[in-house]
């Protein structure tokens, strides 16, 4: 029966991983066209991908595991609203986001307004390494926080009890056994950067700060150039280059898992003490600043009949949401984007959860293709994904239907639930799935039975995560959307092109309050740290 699943799994991802990429790489080797490319950036363009992906990703894998201890591990006050607060920017589009920043922070923006002087004109390189961080640290935090609750409570107090004090203990027993999910952050967060769209489309380019992916949809929407198509593709063949790069990288060091015996009981919240207040001043501070004030921008905006309006009781009207939610192409792109956003979360939690199945507790001689097989298409931007289904949808009568967006959704997303199942199931001790086939289980079903069973609760969090993130998605539907399969980021940000900035501060406000409502719903299932024996853990134990 393994071998049957082995290679259905293979044909399933030659046909939404590997076709659409091997079709942009057989374009763009059709002709040569470096000489343009980098008489057009292509080296300033790398530069700044890497530098400003490799700083936003260390950031953000900071920023994600010093959260995950306060929030799982100590007894810091309001820990669940706090959750709920910081981990706001995952459901907030990253060129929305942008918006929000730009203004509140800049010329003109609503602090400039309220008290004369503009903070930060952050247009440029720290403006987008800045706003990057900010939208990959959740998803650095979930996979950190996912790694932490694991760790049995008996390793922890086997340290305290030899003598060692509490920061010992998380130095030299918790940080090396959340390495692998620290790499494995980081490897997400970096990758991300690399493919992001939005953020240097709305902060960079003004400044003149080109990214590989802005380079793309320049040559693709301008056509300064005179094959866009090959152009691009040559450039996604530079990405891949940088992809496999960082996938090798990821390899190498999170090569050495590690296994986790002990019952499997998560440690006890750590009190604070005197340090409890301060820290909870800072965090809270923290929190309100950086995910309540853009939220206030885009919410003052939103209620404004037009931009530049100063906000009174008299001026404040709900005209832009009725407006908004009541216009057809609204309701189109809210249905699609429910649609698609559950079939790839679907999609690709089955997918992602068999590829972290062969490639930790079945693995063979194929597990590093199929990782990266998945890994790859994160480290290409979307317009060069959606131009691969482009092609695709061309040769498969697909172009122009809902199935071609779904397809570059599970092309870009299934990365995201193999790197949240993949370290809960290398953790996994083997004497489980050992007891299950002394007790007659066969290979498959002793996996399925012991280690499939205890990865779910990952595999739920790593769909929830990519359904939050194709609901808010852009890059990858504005160039496959045809009349009637609109979804809601290209509604958004077509009304943002419009120069309706109100209308579009509107539905991204409808958007992050849904956003909210889902992560509230399932923050108290799979969010809250493990203190009980209905926590998620306790199915693990199980």
């Amino acid at each position: 029966m393994t071998l049957p699943l082995r290679l259905a799994l293979w044909a399933s991802l030659a046909g939404v991983m590997v076709l659409p990429l091997a079709l942009v790489v057989s374009l763009g080797l059709g002709a040569n066209h470096l000489p343009e490319l980098i008489d057009q950036g292509l080296l300033t363009a790398t530069a700044n991908s890497l530098v400003s992906s490799l700083l936003s990703a260390v950031g953000a894998v900071i920023i994600g595991t010093l959260m995950a201890f306060l929030l799982d591990r100590t007894d810091l006050p309001g820990r669940g609203a706090l959750r709920l607060l910081l981990l706001t920017p995952l459901f907030i589009p990253p060129f929305i986001g942008a918006i929000a920043w730009s203004g509140l922070l800049t010329d003109g923006g609503l602090l400039d307004r309220l008290f004369g002087f503009a903070p930060w004109n952050f247009y440029g390189g720290p403006g987008v390494i800045f706003l990057l961080t900010l939208h990959a640290y959740p998803m650095a935090y979930f996979v950190v926080a996912a790694a932490l609750r694991r760790i049995p409570a008996e390793l922890e107090e086997a340290s305290r009890l030899s003598g060692a004090r509490t920061t010992r203990t998380h130095l030299d027993v918790t940080l090396p056994l959340i390495r692998p999910a620290m790499a494995a952050a980081f490897t997400l967060t970096f990758v991300s950067g690399i493919g992001d769209f939005g953020i240097p489309v709305i902060v960079g380019l003004p400044a003149g700060y080109e990214t590989l992916s802005t380079m793309v949809y320049r040559f693709l929407e301008s056509g300064s150039v005179v094959s866009p198509l090959q152009t691009v593709s040559q450039i996604g063949v530079v990405l891949l280059l940088i992809g496999v790069l960082g996938t090798l990288l990821d390899r190498q060091v999170t090569k050495g898992s590690v296994e986790f015996g002990g019952t499997g009981r998560p440690a006890a919240p750590q009190a604070l003490g005197r340090s409890r207040l301060p820290l909870a001043v800072v965090a809270w501070t923290v929190s309100v600043l950086v995910t309540l004030a853009p939220l206030v921008g885009l919410a003052v905006r939103a209620l404004l009949p037009a931009p530049g309006v100063p906000l009174t009781l008299e001026t404040a009207t709900l005209d832009n949401f009725r407006r908004a939610l009541t216009a057809s192409t609204t309701i189109d792109g809210v249905t699609n984007s429910v649609v698609l956003a559950l079939g790839a979360a679907l999609v690709c939690g089955v997918l992602g959860l068999l590829v972290g199945l062969f490639t930790t507790r079945l693995a063979g001689r194929d597990r590093e293709p199929l990782l990266m097989s998945v890994l790859l298409p994160q480290a290409v931007p979307g317009l060069v994904i959606a131009t691969g289904w482009l092609i695709l949808g061309r040769y498969t009568g697909l172009f122009n239907t809902r199935w071609v967006i779904l397809g570059a959704y599970v092309t870009a997303f299934t990365a995201i639930v193999v790197q949240t199942v993949r370290g809960p199931l290398a953790g996994i001790h083997s004497s489980m799935e050992e007891a299950a086939r002394i007790g007659g289980a066969k290979a498959l079903r002793s996996r399925i039975d012991t280690s499939v069973r205890m990865a779910l609760p990952a595999a739920g969090i790593g769909s929830v995560m990519v359904a939050v993130t194709a609901v808010r998605e852009l890059t990858l539907s504005v160039l496959l959307v045809a009349p009637g399969t609109q979804t809601l980021g290209v509604v958004i940000f077509q009304y943002q092109r419009a120069g309706d900035y109100n209308a579009s501060s509107a539905l991204s406000v409808v958007l992050m309050a849904v956003g909210l409502l889902v992560l509230a719903a399932f923050g108290a299932r799979y969010t809250r740290p493990d203190t009980g024996s209905d926590a998620p853990s306790g199915r693990i134990r199980a």
